[in-house]
Formats: structure tokens, C-alpha cells, sequence
């Protein structure tokens, strides 16, 4: 790892935490070795250390009401104030994480570590790994993103549609530009004739602008009777459409089942419930962790004694007391001062952790079911929605399509005062004219109709021009759309692998890993061990769904070289400890925690020889900035004399 941002080493500095009066530590860059015998405060400053990165897994000292870390890292300042209220510890101040999760289960590798503790409990592997992921977020994304990219696709096959169209539509305003160039020629023509038999008729001025009048009047009023004629078929496809699509969103209306009355309101009162049930199991779990870590400390500390300090009982409540008895092993009692025998206690923090473990499994549960009425809320909500959009469209259908039929009876009434008025001034112009005017009436008539004819074409050319233009433009945005469909799919794709890379990337770590390790430490009869990713259907809140499980393989070698599938329970102690640590190394590596936190905190690994663990330290030393190890002195004695070592806590 870097070491730009570490050279001037960090100082800690600690009061009041777990067995630790006060007492300040430098750490150099590179391995730390603490030093010493049990009870001597190890443990406690590793978890001071981890309340300083930011953790919430430490306690404060049995007769304190407060505690404090200062952490200097980089010329730059962390703290953290611990606190006691109401048998509860709470935590303020700037830790140098702002979310300890990740480092938690892959950084801080403490005997309590989950990490650590799921390969010899034979837990799901694969659910702890993933645990820092938030899969529903992802799921959500991919739901969002899906539903960009139908938009899409709908507005990119809209566009291939409209340009499927552009031929056609040029060759209409090529049609139409010579429609248009012919009739004009016919126009020029018809009034060239027209001029022709005006010069030869011999007519008052009077009579011959009466009738021109009549004519342009006959020619204005047949114009306007097209436009009409026009807008009523326009007004008819448009009722045509609306009733059609009154139809398709009736349809999808009688599909669409109903909500039932008050549904969302339930499902949010039974969330908020089962909210509220999980906010009070989280303070009983901190409280039972505050306790459980009280009591291994001091634990720790009266071994090979008689007493030790006293503690409040107000801490645990006096749950802890009431089930203390003596023994032939005793200690003094650090809630109520009786002596007591030191495996009732050990057994009674034994109890305690089965039921965090009972309480941790009923938080899960409540998680689960909290998602899955999330999600039947949001299904719920999505569906009255569209539910209520489909209704609010109907009630816009129904007005336009009372709108559109008031405007076509307008316009049929209109349609029929103008076929009225042109038979009238047929009838007009007929009585106007002599029998030396029929020729020029005809003429007339044909010119008129001739102009009627190319007003229309005209106008029908600037719809198509328009049309074109209009596509061509939609047109200059595709190649906008194409790209933007891409990158979502790249996103999508991205998305729905994430999980299965993660998944991937775990199990080739660990298995990496576990190879290198285990070649180090030789391990005599062990030939391997190594994950299988599977599948199997389980149970998830009220239905079965297939999920992806971890499975741990052990496969050890007898002595006369026959090979054979073993099962975690008959690991040793040694080998479960080196197992777990590399499964935690490999969460460390698949989810960069490096790149977040220079350091990896190691205690408790008493079951492992001091010769395996030179080897062990020596090869996590490369993955991290700072690796500070927790061992006895006759373990330490064997490490590099080079390394750090701190025994005076």
C-alpha cells in the first residue's frame, strides 16, 4: 500500500477505555507488535484504536462514566467521546471513518470478529461477504434504468417509423411541386382564352363587373366549402381516434385490478410497527454488545486473580448478577462485590451471545419483511397510479370528444349554408348572363376551378414540406438517443453483473488466497481448501427464491497419500483461526477496504503456533499501512526484533 500519506507515523491517545486508565501510543508504518501476557490491556487498545477509525465495537472502563480517543493521523486530528447513559454507551465526536461497516467485518480481526467467527460457525460465507452491499438499491437502480430504456427504445422506433416515412412523404412534394407547376400552366392558359373572348364580347361595364363580382364570389365561397369539407374529416379522424382509445384505455382499466381500500395505509402502519420493533431490538442488541464486551474484558483481566475492579450494576441492569454463583474458581463479583465462580460467568456470557445471535436473526427477519411490504407498497402505489392516470385520461377523452362533436356539428351546419349559397349564385350568375356570355361563364367556372385546385395543392405542399421538416428534426436527435441507449445498457449491464462479479471476485480471492496461505504455513495433511459458488432454494420471509450460497470445501491428504473431502468441525482450532483470517482478508481485498483505512488490528491468535504466525504477519504485512498485531510475549519472541513492538499499555 502508499505509504506518502503515513510517513509521519499516528499518535493515539486513550482514557477511560475498556481496562485503560489513560496512556498514549505511537504506531510506525508497517507491523506494530503488542506485547505481553492476558489481562494486560491489549485488547483494549486495539478496540481504542477501532473507536477511533470510527467502530462502535468497544466499551468504556468499568468505573467510568466517559471515555476519550484523540487520533493523529497525517497532521490531521480524529476523536471520539464514549459515554454512559442509562446502561447504554453512547458515541459522539469525528472518527476517521463516518461508516465502520466494512472495517468491522474485514479490518478490525478481533476473536469476535464475524468474519472470522462465520467459518467455524459454518455460516452462509456468501451472505456475510455481500453484506456491506446494498442489493435493493441496485435492484431499484435496474428497475429505473429498464424503464429509461423502454422510453427509449419507444422514442428510437419512433424515429425508424418517421423515417420509413420520408420517401414516401418526398415523393408526394415532388408529386404535388409538378401537381402544382401543371396547373398553373392551365391557369395561364385559361385566362390567356378568357382575355381573348373579353376582347370580342360587346358588354356594359356595369353588366360585365356584376358578373365578374358573382364569379369571384362563387370562386370565394367554394373555397371556403373545401376548407370546411376539410376540417370535417379532420374532426371525424379525430373522433375516430379519441373513441379509439377510450376503447384501449377502458380495456387497460378492466385489467388493472383495483387497490384494495385502505391497503397502503396498512402496509405502512404494519412497516412503521415492525420499525419501531427493530429500533428496540437495536438498543437491546447495543446494550447486550456493551455488556458482553464489559464482561470479557474483565474476564480477561481476573484471570489468575481472586477480585478486580468493581462495576456498577446499573451497567447491565443486574441481569448478569442474578445468575453468578461460587465456586471453587472464584472472583469477585465487578456488578454486586460477592464472590462468585468464574465459569458461571463464562457460561452466563456464553448465554448472553446466543441470545444476541437470537436477537440478531429476529432483526434480519424484520428487515426481510420490512423490504417485502416496501416493495408490495410501491407495487401497490405504481399501480393506482397508473390506475388514476388511466381515469383522469378518460375524463380528458370525454371532454374533447364532447368538444370535437359540438365543433363537427358547427361545421356540418356551416358546410351546409355554403352548398345552399353556391346553387343560389349558380342560379345568379345564369340569369346575368346571354347566350354570348355562356362561353365566357364556362371559362369563367374552369379558371375558377383551376385556382380552387391549386390553392389546395399549395397548401397540402406546405403541410408535406412542413411534415418533412419537422421529421428531419426528430431525425437530428438520434444519433443523441442511440448513444444515451447505450450508455444505459452499459449501466444495466454493469448493474445486473455487479453482484455476480462481487460473488466471482470473493470466491477467486478467497480461493487465491487460501492456496498462498496454506502453502506458506504447511499445513501437513491439508491439500486444500477453496469456496464453491452453488445455488439452493431457500425461504425468504413468506416465499422460496433461489440464492447464491458459499460452500466450504476442505480436502486433506492421509499418509498414504489418498485424498479426501473433510468438513469445517474437524479443522483444528489452528486451522479454523487461519481459514477465518483469510476469508476476512479476502472481504478486505474484494471490497478495497485499503483504499479507505491504512490499517489491519489482529488479536487472539493464541491457537495458531509462533512459528505459523511469523509467517502469517509477514504475509499481511503487504496489505496494509499499518498492521497491528495482539500477542503473547513467547509468540512476539519469535517475530522480526525489526518490527514495533509496544508492551506498556
Amino acid at each position: 500500500m502508499s505509504q506518502d500519506r503515513i510517513s509521519h507515523g499516528v499518535q493515539l491517545s486513550v482514557s477511560d477505555i475498556g481496562g485503560i486508565d489513560e496512556t498514549q501510543v505511537h504506531f510506525d508504518p508497517g507491523v506494530t507488535i503488542l506485547e505481553g501476557r492476558n489481562a494486560t490491556n491489549r485488547t483494549s487498545l486495539l478496540q481504542a484504536l477501532m473507536a477511533a477509525l470510527g467502530s462502535d465495537r468497544t466499551s468504556l472502563k468499568g468505573d467510568a462514566d466517559e471515555g476519550h480517543v484523540e487520533f493523529i493521523l497525517d497532521d490531521r486530528t480524529y476523536t471520539r467521546t464514549l459515554e454512559r447513559q442509562n446502561g447504554t454507551i453512547l458515541s459522539s465526536g469525528d472518527p476517521y471513518l463516518s461508516d465502520s461497516e466494512l472495517a468491522d467485518l474485514f479490518a478490525f480481526l478481533l476473536e469476535s470478529n464475524e468474519a472470522r467467527q462465520a467459518v467455524a460457525r459454518g455460516d452462509n460465507l456468501r451472505d456475510l461477504i455481500m453484506e456491506p452491499v446494498d442489493t435493493e438499491a441496485i435492484q431499484r437502480e435496474i428497475r429505473q434504468l429498464k424503464q429509461e430504456k423502454q422510453q427509449l427504445d419507444g422514442d428510437l422506433d419512433e424515429l425508424d417509423s418517421l423515417k420509413s416515412n420520408l420517401p414516401q412523404l418526398e415523393q408526394k412534394r415532388t408529386k404535388l411541386e409538378s401537381d402544382i407547376e401543371s396547373k398553373r400552366d392551365e391557369l395561364r392558359e385559361k385566362e390567356a382564352e378568357l382575355d381573348a373572348v373579353d376582347a370580342n364580347v360587346d358588354e356594359t361595364r356595369q353588366e360585365k363587373a356584376e358578373l365578374e363580382n358573382k364569379l369571384g364570389e362563387l370562386r370565394d365561397i367554394r373555397t371556403t366549402l373545401e376548407d370546411i369539407r376539410f376540417d370535417i374529416e379532420t374532426e371525424e379522424e379525430s373522433l375516430e381516434a379519441l373513441r379509439e382509445e377510450r376503447s384501449e384505455v377502458e380495456a387497460e382499466l378492466d385489467e388493472l385490478a383495483e387497490t384494495p381500500m385502505g391497503e397502503i395505509d396498512r402496509i405502512e402502519a404494519r412497516t412503521n410497527q415492525l420499525r419501531d420493533q427493530k429500533q428496540t431490538l437495536d438498543s437491546e442488541l447495543n446494550e447486550l454488545q456493551s455488556t458482553i464486551q464489559f464482561n470479557e474484558e474483565m474476564l480477561d483481566e481476573t484471570e489468575g486473580k481472586t477480585s478486580t475492579r468493581w462495576f456498577d450494576a446499573s451497567d447491565s441492569g443486574g441481569t448478569v448478577t442474578d445468575q453468578l454463583v461460587a465456586d471453587e474458581e472464584t472472583v469477585a463479583c465487578w456488578t454486586c462485590g460477592s464472590e462468585v465462580q468464574r465459569d458461571q460467568i463464562s457460561t452466563t456470557v456464553d448465554q448472553l451471545r446466543g441470545l444476541r445471535e437470537e436477537k440478531l436473526d429476529r432483526s434480519r427477519s424484520i428487515l426481510e419483511e420490512i423490504d417485502e411490504l416496501t416493495d408490495e407498497r410501491e407495487q401497490l402505489e405504481a399501480q393506482q397510479h397508473r390506475r388514476d392516470r388511466f381515469e383522469r385520461r378518460l375524463e380528458e377523452i370525454a371532454t374533447e370528444i364532447e368538444g370535437r362533436t359540438e365543433a363537427l356539428e358547427e361545421l356540418q351546419g356551416r358546410r351546409d349554408e355554403l352548398t345552399s349559397a353556391v346553387g343560389d349564385l349558380e342560379t345568379e350568375i345564369e340569369s346575368l348572363q346571354g347566350q354570348e356570355y355562356n362561353e365566357t361563364l364556362d371559362l369563367h367556372k374552369e379558371a375558377n376551378q383551376l385556382e380552387f385546385e391549386l390553392g389546395q395543392r399549395e397548401e397540402r405542399l406546405d403541410e408535406v414540406k412542413s411534415e418533412i421538416a419537422s421529421i428531419e428534426d426528430r431525425l437530428a436527435e438520434q444519433d443523441r438517443l442511440e448513444a444515451q441507449r447505450a450508455e444505459v445498457r452499459s449501466e444495466l449491464e454493469d448493474l445486473r453483473t455487479r453482484i455476480d462479479q462481487l460473488e466471482r471476485q470473493a470466491v477467486d480471492e478467497f480461493n487465491d488466497q487460501m492456496e498462498t496461505v496454506l502453502d506458506i504455513l504447511n499445513y501437513a495433511n491439508i491439500e486444500r481448501i477453496w469456496i464453491d459458488r452453488t445455488q439452493e432454494r431457500v425461504r425468504e420471509g413468506r416465499r422460496k427464491v433461489s440464492k447464491n450460497v458459499f460452500d466450504l470445501h476442505i480436502v486433506r491428504q492421509s499418509r498414504s497419500g489418498t485424498t479426501y473431502e473433510d468438513t469445517v468441525d474437524h479443522l483444528s482450532e489452528s486451522e479454523r483461526e487461519v481459514t477465518g483470517l483469510v476469508f476476512a482478508l479476502a472481504g478486505y481485498l474484494v471490497h478495497d477496504v485499503y483504499e479507505r483505512l491504512p490499517f489491519i488490528l489482529l488479536d487472539s491468535l493464541e491457537a495458531i503456533d509462533a512459528e505459523r504466525i511469523t509467517k502469517l504477519v509477514e504475509y499481511l504485512e503487504q496489505y496494509a499501512d499499518y498492521l497491528v498485531v495482539a500477542l503473547l510475549s513467547e509468540d512476539a519472541a519469535a517475530l522480526d526484533t525489526e518490527y514495533q513492538r509496544i508492551s506498556d499499555i
